[in-house]
C-alpha cells in the first residue's frame, strides 16, 4: 500500500501516551485513517482530533469499548501502562479482535518480558504476548529496551538537573530507545504488517551503552558534566517510591535493576531503521533537543 492510500483503517490505543501519540502522528503522515482510543476527552485527545484522528473514548478493562473501537479497522497497535490489568487487557483485545475479524494486533512487549523474573510487570508481559499468540489472532511483538524519556521522569529529572545519572543498574547496558523513534516504526508496521506477522521485533536505538557512557552522552548533548551514580536497588526503589510511583511500577523497578545488571536489557539491532528509514536518535541528541527540561529551564 503506498502511502498516499487512505484505505487501511487502524487503532491505536494509549493514544495521547508517548508512543501512542507519536504513533498517531507518524501514521496519519502516512496516509493511513486513524482511531485513537483515549481514556478521556481532553485537550491531548482534542489535539489528536485536530491532527485528523477519529478520537474514541474506551477502556483496554471494558470488552464493551474495546469491540467497537477496534471494528472495521484492519491493523491495531495494543499497548497498556506499568500497572495492574495487562493480562486482563490482552485477553480482552484479543476477544474484541476475534469478533470482528480481520485485524493485525500490534503489542508494545518490553525487553525485559521473562517467564521466570522477579518482575511482576515482565511476567505480566510473557503472559499477555502468550495470550495473544494462543488467541490465534495475527501478532507481532515489539520488544523495545528502556526509553530515552525515563531521563525525564520524576525519579530521575530532578538529579539529572544536579549533575548526577542516579540509577541502580551497575554495569548494565541497553540500547536506550525513544518513544518517537518507536512511534515511526509502529506506524511502518500498522501500515505494512503481512511480512512480520507470528515475529517478535526488537526497538532499540542507535549504540548499546552503559549507564556510565549514557552520563556521557548527557554531558557532551548538555554541555555540562553529568557524573554516573550507582545506587543499591533498595536504595532506588525505596528513593522511586518516595516520589509516589505506583507500587506495582515500584516493584517493577526494584526487580528489574539486578536483572538490568545481568544483561536483560541488552542487546543491539538496527530494525528502526530497517523498518523506517530513519536512524533513532541518540542519547546527546535526545538531550539537546531537551536540555531546557533536563537544565531545568522548563
Amino acid at each position: 500500500m503506498s502511502s498516499s492510500d487512505t484505505s487501511k483503517t487502524v487503532l491505536i490505543t494509549g493514544a495521547t501516551g508517548m508512543t501512542g501519540s507519536a504513533a498517531v502522528r507518524h501514521a496519519l503522515a502516512r496516509g493511513l485513517a486513524v482511531r485513537a482510543m483515549v481514556h478521556t476527552v481532553d485537550d491531548r485527545s482534542r489535539a489528536l482530533a485536530d491532527l485528523g484522528a477519529e478520537v474514541v473514548v474506551g477502556d483496554l478493562l471494558d470488552i464493551n469499548t474495546v469491540r467497537p473501537a477496534i471494528e472495521d479497522t484492519d491493523a491495531a497497535y495494543f499497548v497498556y501502562p506499568i500497572q495492574p490489568g495487562l493480562i486482563h487487557a490482552a485477553v480482552n483485545f484479543a476477544q474484541a479482535a476475534k469478533e470482528t475479524g480481520g485485524n493485525v494486533i500490534l503489542h508494545l512487549s518490553q525487553r525485559s518480558a521473562n517467564r521466570e523474573s522477579a518482575s511482576n510487570s515482565c511476567r505480566d508481559t510473557y503472559i499477555a504476548e502468550q495470550v495473544l499468540n494462543w488467541s490465534g489472532v495475527d501478532v507481532i511483538h515489539l520488544r523495545p529496551t528502556m526509553f530515552l524519556e525515563w531521563f525525564l521522569y520524576p525519579y530521575m529529572l530532578p538529579n539529572i538537573r544536579k549533575g548526577k545519572l542516579w540509577i541502580a543498574a551497575g554495569e548494565g547496558a541497553c540500547s536506550i530507545v525513544g518513544a518517537e523513534d518507536q512511534g515511526r516504526a509502529i506506524a511502518a508496521l500498522l501500515e505494512q504488517p503481512d511480512e512480520h506477522i507470528g515475529t517478535t521485533i526488537p526497538l532499540s536505538g542507535p549504540a548499546e551503552l552503559t549507564q556510565r557512557e549514557m552520563a556521557a552522552e548527557l554531558s557532551k548533548g548538555l554541555g555540562r558534566e553529568i557524573v554516573y551514580e550507582n545506587p543499591t536497588p533498595d536504595e532506588f526503589a525505596a528513593h522511586v517510591q518516595a516520589i509516589g510511583v505506583h507500587p506495582y511500577a515500584t516493584q517493577h523497578i526494584h526487580a528489574l535493576m539486578p536483572e538490568y545488571q545481568q544483561g536483560f536489557l541488552g542487546g543491539a539491532d538496527n530494525n528502526i531503521e530497517k523498518l523506517t528509514g530513519v536512524r533513532p536518535t541518540s542519547v546527546a541528541e535526545f538531550a539537546r533537543s531537551h536540555a531546557h527540561i533536563l537544565n531545568g529551564e522548563a
